[in-house]
């Protein structure tokens, strides 16, 4: 059984997924700093200053004994206050654009370069192809089989 592990874990395709994991969730961070640090302010900018990580909807009651802010969304959520937290949506929804047009800027480069790569070898088959002496071994080839018959 720990042969079978072994060659399991061995093989590409785990190791290859467990990089992208690895790169995926720094990745992660780099977007959601990107998120928050940059992109949300600017948003925010734009719309008049509303930080929209903090807009919410209170549903529930709010305890008793409580002491923070009833405008922040943070400590009414940690004092355990029921709320839609649509400001954090639309913060989500904007990380995923942004990663998703990362990812389409991806494979969209990698795709220029596997068609640039594949263009540069027909290109140099073709040209290998018309060399005088790959004419030559093909006439050569032609014969021996005319011969044959």
């Amino acid at each position: 059984m720990f042969k079978a592990f072994r060659a399991f874990i061995a093989r590409g395709n785990v190791l290859d997924l467990a990089v992208a994991v690895i790169i995926g969730a720094a990745f992660g961070k780099i977007i959601t700093s990107l998120t928050d640090d940059i992109i949300m302010p600017i948003i925010g900018k734009l719309s008049g200053g509303i930080d929209f990580s903090s807009m919410f909807v209170r549903l529930g009651p709010v305890p008793a004994d409580y002491k923070g802010s009833l405008t922040s969304y943070a400590d009414l959520k940690k004092a355990g206050v029921s709320m839609i937290g649509y400001g954090q949506f639309v913060t989500q929804v904007v990380y995923f654009l942004i990663v998703a047009f990362i990812i389409f800027l991806l494979v969209r480069g990698i795709t220029k370069a596997m068609t640039a790569f594949e263009k540069e070898e027909e290109a140099a088959a073709a040209a290998i192809a018309e060399t005088p002496e790959a004419v030559l071994l093909r006439e050569i080839r032609d014969e021996l089989r005319s011969g044959r018959k």
